[in-house]
């Protein structure tokens, strides 16, 4: 029997992937039924269950990002990007003490459906909404592209071994996904997102702790050999900072635990949950599901490198290859085949969440800020609009030329470093100003971008978005403490003081 899906093992991936894109399909007509509105379209109607929204705020965080991109950095760094995962609990403590309820109970109270929504009421400023609009427009191009990205990565790693294709190019595989996640999107929005959150994370669950387990058998000594196998090749790979060094490591650290605030595809999630009460049980319940899969992260990405210095497989030809590669050779096939639809899985609903938002700030925020009103037909312009920036993105992700990790992670540095000071904070003190706000989102992206695009690196492999954060913080506190408070609307203020 073993030896007859080994044969087939190819196949049963194959058949699997289109299974799951047999899958999408069904859930994006469906859910059109159930998207009646924007309001449906971009915020799920906020009717959200409790599994539902943890399952969705996980799915969010992990992704490609870290089920493809977080093995290729474990591969390519040794155990640096531990300092990522070590964030987790300390930013979801972050995340419910100063954002989720805050962000539900102003959605409630003003009919937020977007994160500069939420921004233009709380400081009651337009310019301020077109701020955060622009910050997430920028940020969802790099991050959005990752998706994009780690989603062909892996198809076409598919069709390769399946021999469907001779050598399959990254472009052709970029649009097999691409029109798959217009078609998800367009339809169902994020209500299709968020559902298939919640089945493609239950797998993950289950799958992530199989493969650790499957990580283990590669080698007779188990981890403690694995590790010894990649300290003794490299001392820094196997030591407690990877090969980046102490301070790249505390810059992970920070823009990671620090700057999950930022982030609008997560920290939206909390304005779809339909109680409020709820939220205390979302944050422990999606710590914990991301926590089990961390094992995939760390355990294909550990072992990939072992297994290539010791010569039991071939040095890979990108470091993203390191989870696809692992799963293609050494776990059982039927565990590979749902671990590759169930990481679709994870890529297409994140990559919606992306599309979700970014589309939010040109079709409803932008226009609201200008006109003063939502434009007609908003939920019509919104699917328009989410196929556009789905083919632009996809055109990044083909010729960024980046690994999968660090495209993601410059997406994220982009949104950490802009809004963690207009939000996070600014939601909790009262003395934050929307001149405050907007400089710092200014100065974020400048430091973000001009360093990057300048080829401008930093002493000790220091994170360029931990050292925009640094600044926009700076600068949020240093003009909102010289300015004379503002007034702030009652019904916010309220809030606040919860």
């Amino acid at each position: 029997m073993q030896q007859a899906l080994e044969s087939n093992r190819a196949l049963i991936t194959l058949l699997a992937v289109l299974a799951y894109l047999a899958l999408c399909i069904g859930i994006g007509l469906w859910s059109l039924r159930r998207t009646k509105s924007s309001n449906d379209f971009f915020v799920a109607g906020r009717n959200l269950g409790i599994f539902v929204t943890a399952f969705a705020v996980f799915s969010s965080t992990m992704s490609g990002f870290g089920f493809v991109g977080g093995p290729g950095l474990m591969y390519s760094m040794g155990t640096s990007s531990i300092w990522i995962l070590a964030s987790t609990v300390i930013s979801n403590i972050i995340v419910i003490n100063l954002v989720a309820k805050r962000i539900r109970m102003i959605a409630e109270l003003h009919e937020c459906v977007s994160l500069p929504d939420i921004a233009a009421a709380r400081y009651g400023s337009e310019s301020v909404r077109v701020s955060v609009a622009i910050v997430i427009l920028l940020g969802v191009l790099g991050y959005l592209a990752t998706q994009i990205l780690a989603m062909s990565i892996v198809l076409q790693g598919v069709l390769a071994d399946a021999q469907v294709l001779a050598n399959p190019s990254l472009g052709l595989c970029v649009a097999i996904s691409c029109s798959v996640l217009i078609f998800y999107s367009v339809t169902g929005g994020i209500v299709a997102s968020v559902y298939t959150d919640l089945i493609q994370g239950t797998i993950m669950i289950a799958a992530s702790v199989l493969i650790f387990f499957t990580v283990l058998g590669t080698f007779d000594g188990g981890l403690a050999e694995i590790t010894q196998v990649v300290a003794q090749d490299d001392r820094a790979a196997g030591g407690p900072w990877g090969t980046i060094g102490m301070l790249s490591g505390l810059s992970w650290f920070l823009i990671f635990g620090l700057g999950v605030v930022g982030q609008p595809h997560i920290i939206t999630k909390y304005m779809m949950i339909k109680r409020v009460s709820d939220l205390r049980h979302v944050v422990p319940l999606g710590v914990l599901a991301y926590g089990i899969t961390a094992l995939l992260w760390i355990g294909i990405g550990i072992a990939m490198r072992a297994l290539v210095i010791t010569g039991a497989h071939p040095a890979l030809s990108t470091p993203d290859a390191a989870s696809p590669d692992f799963l293609q050779v050494f776990t059982n096939p039927i565990l590979a085949g749902v671990v590759f639809a169930a990481l679709l899985a994870a890529i297409m609903s994140t990559a919606d969440s992306f599309l979700n938002i970014g589309t939010a700030a040109i079709v409803h925020d932008i226009p609201k800020a200008i006109r003063g009103r939502s434009i007609p037909n908003e939920l019509k312009w919104a699917r328009i609009i989410t196929a556009l920036l789905a083919v632009t993105a996809a055109f990044v992700a083909v010729f960024s030329g980046d690994l999968v990790a660090l495209l993601g992670a410059f997406g994220w540095g982009t949104f950490a470093a802009g809004l963690v000071p207009v939000i996070a904070i600014g939601l909790n003190w009262k003395r934050a100003s929307s001149q405050a706000a907007n400089i710092a989102i200014a100065s974020s992206l400048l430091v973000n971008f001009g360093f990057r695009l300048g080829g401008i690196r930093l002493p000790y492999g220091i994170d360029h978005g931990a050292a925009a954060l640094v600044v926009s913080l700076f600068l949020f506190l240093s003009i909102s403490f010289l300015q004379k408070p503002h007034p702030i609307a009652p019904d916010i203020e309220r809030v606040m003081d919860l």
